[in-house]
């Protein structure tokens, strides 16, 4: 293909997930090719197959109803398939569309927000990248954003709306994550009758100035919490199997998806605040804790092994520091897949890993040392049962080591 009479490829923006009210880009632009009334962000991962076709039946259908006035924007994250490559070949067809190609980021969530940063349009909305929304369904939002709304929602679960051949286990879970949903956020997800669908628009002015932090694939939850959303209108649709390409569903988007809800409920309550007085990353602090609970397991599993008189029958103490070692080579390879997640996207080579790493395990042999000491003093001192003891001095260890990681190991620094 020739791209180089195609447009460039739009910059990334970078640092917090913040919308402004004018695009940073838009003051080198005329004033038509400011008044934009629709953005349409179609985030893609490996949907070569899909885009061209997408493309054209989205313009079609934007042409017919709001000529000239809309943009479409393909925020690809660095498809090895080459999709980005693919879609900015066919801007020089349809001149509405851009092209993004991110390659320091990953996930669909924030795809879209950093779409929505560049974006021109009074309203901003996103749209699977592989068919599965049918377009034809934008102008029913559209219709429903003149008409005063500050966000227009697809959904499943309203007349006219359904989905075509799930299984009984997805139709379950997908219930399932809603009733969770609305016991954790009743705020949130009880305004709505599809919280998973991610297939919306909002108002840019609703959005402006919102610090936006999603976790995995659904926006719209982060839109609806953080968001100054007043009016909420919903149109039915039919979710489609996709007919190229592979689905992206898997049991971490359902995982990410409660890890969302807790985040947000702990954001936008009580704790919420007592966290925004004290400055303490809870949530990043929640999920090390989560990750400290599997290690717990790893480390009691093996000391029970090496230290019980009816198994190996170790000394405590070699035993403990045998199954702590063990258990913080597990804790580490969650830690930086998960809790730090936003900091190794950015830092992804084998040297940095191995580094933080060392760090991780040095901090936390200290912790182990503080471990062992508050091990022997509960367990000679105070309480003469080994397995009590030691959860009193993990707990006091994970307050070390999530600290001292934070500041040394994990550190939210620019790759130079």
């Amino acid at each position: 293909m020739n791209i180089n009479s195609t447009k460039e490829l739009l910059t990334v923006p970078t640092g917090s997930l913040q919308v402004a009210d004018i695009p940073p880009n838009s003051v080198e632009l005329n004033h038509q090719e400011q008044d934009i009334y629709f953005s349409l962000i179609i985030p893609t991962y490996k949907e070569r197959d899909n885009i061209e076709n997408v493309v054209k039946i989205l313009s079609q259908t934007l042409d017919e109803f709001i000529p000239g006035d809309y943009e479409l924007i393909v925020v690809d994250d660095d498809s090895p398939d080459m999709t980005w490559e693919v879609a900015q070949a066919l801007t020089e067809e349809y001149p509405q569309l851009r092209v993004m190609r991110r390659q320091q980021e990953r996930g669909l969530s924030s795809a879209v927000v950093r779409g929505w940063q560049v974006a021109r349009g009074g309203i901003l909305g996103v749209i699977d990248g592989d068919l599965q929304h049918p377009p034809e369904v934008l102008t029913e939002l559209l219709k429903k954003m003149s008409q005063g709304a500050d966000l227009a929602l697809a959904s499943r679960h309203v007349d006219g709306g359904g989905v075509s051949s799930w299984s009984v286990v997805r139709r379950f879970l997908s219930r399932g994550a809603q009733v969770l949903g609305l016991l954790i956020l009743p705020g949130v997800l009880g305004r709505v009758s599809d919280p998973m669908s991610g297939y919306f628009m909002v108002r840019r002015s609703s959005i402006v100035g919102a610090v936006l932090n999603p976790v995995g694939y659904k926006i719209l939850l982060e839109v609806i919490g953080r968001g100054n959303i007043g009016n909420i209108a919903e149109v039915g649709y039919v979710f489609c199997e996709r007919q190229q390409g592979e689905s992206k569903v898997t049991w971490k988007q359902y995982i990410d998806y409660i890890h969302h809800l807790v985040r947000l409920r702990l954001s936008t309550g009580r704790v919420g605040r007592v966290k925004a007085k004290i400055n303490f990353p809870l949530d990043r602090f929640l999920r090390f804790a989560l990750v400290g609970l599997s290690g717990v397991f790893v480390d009691m599993g093996l000391l029970y092994l090496l230290s019980d008189p009816s198994t190996l029958a170790l000394p405590l103490t070699r035993s403990k520091i045998i199954s702590g070692e063990i258990a913080i080579f597990n804790n580490f390879l969650w830690n930086d897949a998960w809790t730090f997640a936003d900091v190794t996207t950015r830092q992804q080579e084998w040297h940095q890993r191995l580094k933080r790493f060392v760090k991780f395990n040095v901090i936390c042999l200290a912790g182990l040392v503080l471990n062992v000491m508050v091990l022997n003093l509960v367990f000679n001192f105070l309480i003469p049962n080994r397995y009590v003891a030691n959860l009193i001095a993990i707990a006091v260890a994970t307050i070390w080591n999530f600290w001292v990681n934070l500041k040394l190991s994990w550190r939210v620094t620019d790759v130079k």
